[in-house]
């Protein structure tokens, strides 16, 4: 009934304004649906969702019947954004199948320039209909006193400091304004209402005429880079058409527009034929997100108030209490769940010292999350112990318990971080992904490769069935070895793919032992006139077998990605001498994890400017693991730290620049 109101009053606060009862859908929650996926189904956006259904913020439920603006009926509402004006700005009405890679092409402009110029395609996406700002590249002098003019004139900031309990809808009524009108104001709380943020109501803030010219300056010179990135980045494959394939998917799959696609392929205007070779840009390049820089944290720390991170960690202690069967010594020796907590919580305490010794002004507490995978007391945990007011938590383990801690923190966008689970899962806005994804890791190998200027093949047994559909989905370029009727690997084919004067990498993925011996047999006999190296995407114990000679896995220089770092670093030896001296024993993969995901987030924790901030501008490398945080598209942070290790001819693992 309170999720009926609710709904209900806000609907029948924005008739007026927005929609009319008679333009409305509804929409029932299905098993797994995103707010995302539900805006995309009805060519929305999830803000439109969240106005007529303000209780779905804090989550969707199963079979909940949520109120969908009819846009087809309401028609396209265009609102108008100040811009800095510019001489020879135009405007440009989007159209059904245009990007904003065309667009910018068209008018040659950069990608910044546009989205600086036209800030709700940030919000709301490129939509057809949208009339964007087309700025020139350089304002003129002209522009600039103009500027300057109306800066005099703007409407004064009015601001208003959210209290706890208020919510969008209560503070949008409170001034007379819509929550679109706050959230396009203040882009931070798309997802969440920070108790204490100070959102900014009406008016513009001031802007001083410096400041106007040295966007401008930042304008060119992002121009400049853009166009120096341009040059180095985008290089161009031959693709071959697959079935069923049409311009309008080939389009999407290279992310470019179906005119450029002609353009480099004349032949597409008599049709799509399977078998054509087509010129296309390396899919890589239609991907590349700007890399983040490897920094220390060390160097910036914040002085003033203290911050709160909180560990929930799996003690279970209640049912090793509870356990009069086996003691805690039985117990320990048969639970490999409690050993992999423990690990990871002695080096969590390592990394406390570690804060201590450096003096950072951060506060630890450590609960038991008395969680299983399928059971937990998290949000029991969150509530009585007033854990909203963290700043930062780490844990639970299980990724669906995890999602429960962001859930209960989202108001406040209290960051939690998944130590160890590598399940998408559910989007929250506050839930960061400390283990980077099984596609994630893959991803990085083929990434690798490509910016060598590498030529790939691959070698997959039919029973690796995830491997096969990993590479039909994401690297479709890739061509397949063939193999003989006995099993064995055709070297005829394999040498066929094998291009010179370029690094061709071989991607075998298999268990079977003679599949591996006559890869590895054809790749050796190639050796004196081409440059090849083995590649795997997983670990595989067939390796370790004593008919694979070692001697032959070091000439091929045998790569793979990995999450942890598996070759000894000076830091390593310091942690590793460290831990031995607490503990009598060397760490666990889990102990180090444990310093590392805890010494990070503290880091980050204590830093001039926000959690979410240092993420956006920060990788970090420590004792084994990397943290490169990305946002995802769907929400929250995924981490794409992955190295790319490699044994080397003098038998000493390696890791690959």
């Amino acid at each position: 009934m309170k999720y009926f109101f609710a709904t209900c009053a806000t609907f029948l606060f924005f008739a007026g304004t927005v929609f009319s009862q008679n333009k409305t859908l509804t929409h029932k929650v299905e098993k797994g649906e995103t707010i995302n996926q539900i805006a995309q189904k009805y060519q929305i956006t999830p803000f439109d969702i969240y106005q007529l259904n303000p209780d779905a913020q804090s989550g969707l439920k199963l079979n909940t019947v949520l109120l969908i603006p009819n846009k087809k009926e309401a028609g396209v509402s265009v609102q108008k954004v100040k811009t800095v004006p510019s001489s020879g700005s135009i405007t440009h009405m989007v159209i059904a199948k245009e990007t904003l890679y065309g667009i910018e092409k068209q008018y040659k402009i950069s990608d910044a320039d546009l989205k600086k110029a036209n800030p709700d395609i940030e919000i709301d996406g490129l939509k057809i209909g949208m009339l964007l700002t087309i700025p020139s590249k350089h304002p003129t002098k002209a522009a600039v006193k103009k500027v300057e003019k109306e800066t005099t004139k703007q409407e004064q900031a009015v601001y208003h400091d959210v209290l706890p309990k208020e919510t969008k809808y209560s503070i949008a009524r409170q001034y007379g304004v819509t929550i679109q009108q706050i959230e396009q104001r203040n882009p931070e709380v798309v997802d969440n209402l920070p108790i204490g943020y100070k959102l900014l109501i009406k008016g513009n803030p001031s802007q001083t005429i410096n400041e106007v010219k040295a966007v401008a300056k930042e304008e060119i010179t992002d121009l400049k880079n853009a166009a120096i990135a341009k040059d180095t980045v985008v290089s161009y494959i031959a693709y071959e058409v697959q079935p069923k394939e049409t311009l309008y998917s080939l389009s999407k799959m290279f992310d470019i527009s179906q005119e450029e696609l002609i353009k480099l392929n004349p032949e597409l205007n008599n049709g799509v034929d399977i078998g054509m070779l087509l010129k296309v840009p390396s899919k890589i390049a239609a991907v590349i997100q700007e890399k983040k820089e490897y920094v220390s944290l060390s160097k910036n720390i914040a002085e003033g108030k203290r911050k709160k991170m909180v560990l929930l960690l799996p003690f279970n202690v209640s049912k090793i209490e509870g356990d009069t069967v086996n003691s805690a010594y039985s117990r320990l020796k048969k639970d490999k769940f409690l050993n992999m907590t423990l690990d990871f919580y002695a080096g969590a305490l390592i990394a406390i010292d570690s804060a201590k010794t450096l003096g950072l002004p951060i506060d630890v507490e450590i609960y038991d999350s008395q969680e299983s995978k399928n059971s937990s007391n998290v949000a029991a945990v969150i509530r009585d112990n007033k854990l909203q007011n963290a700043n930062a938590i780490v844990g639970p383990f299980y990724q669906s318990n995890a999602e429960v801690a962001a859930q209960a923190v989202a108001l406040n966008n209290v960051p939690v971080i998944s130590p160890l689970s590598k399940d998408v899962g559910n989007a929250y806005a506050n839930l960061y992904q400390a283990v980077p994804s099984n596609e994630v890791v893959k991803g990085t190998m083929f990434d690798y490769m490509r910016a060598q200027n590498g030529n790939i093949m691959a070698v997959v047994d039919k029973k690796k069935e995830s491997i096969l559909k990993y590479l039909r989905e994401y690297q479709k370029n890739v061509p397949l070895v063939a193999f003989k009727e006995d099993g064995s690997v055709s070297a005829e084919s394999l040498k066929g793919m094998l291009v010179k004067d370029r690094m061709n990498y071989v991607v075998m993925e298999t268990a079977n032992t003679w599949m591996i011996k006559t890869t590895i047999a054809a790749m050796i006999s190639a050796m004196p006139a081409y440059q090849v190296q083995l590649v795997i995407l997983e670990p595989n114990e067939t390796l370790d077998f004593e008919e694979i000679k070692f001697s032959n896995l070091t000439k091929l220089k045998l790569m793979y990605p990995s999450v942890i770092r598996d070759c000894v670093t000076p830091e390593a030896a310091i942690f590793d001498k460290k831990f031995k001296s607490a503990n009598n024993i060397y760490p666990s993969d889990y102990a180090t994890r444990g310093f590392d995901v805890t010494f990070d987030t503290m880091m980050r924790l204590v830093q001039n400017v926000k959690f979410e901030q240092t993420v956006k501008v920060a990788a970090t490398e420590l004792v084994e693991n990397k943290f490169e945080y990305y946002k995802k598209e769907d929400g929250g942070y995924t981490n794409k730290g992955v190295f790319i290790m490699y044994y080397d001819t003098d038998l000493i693992i390696k890791e690959a620049k």
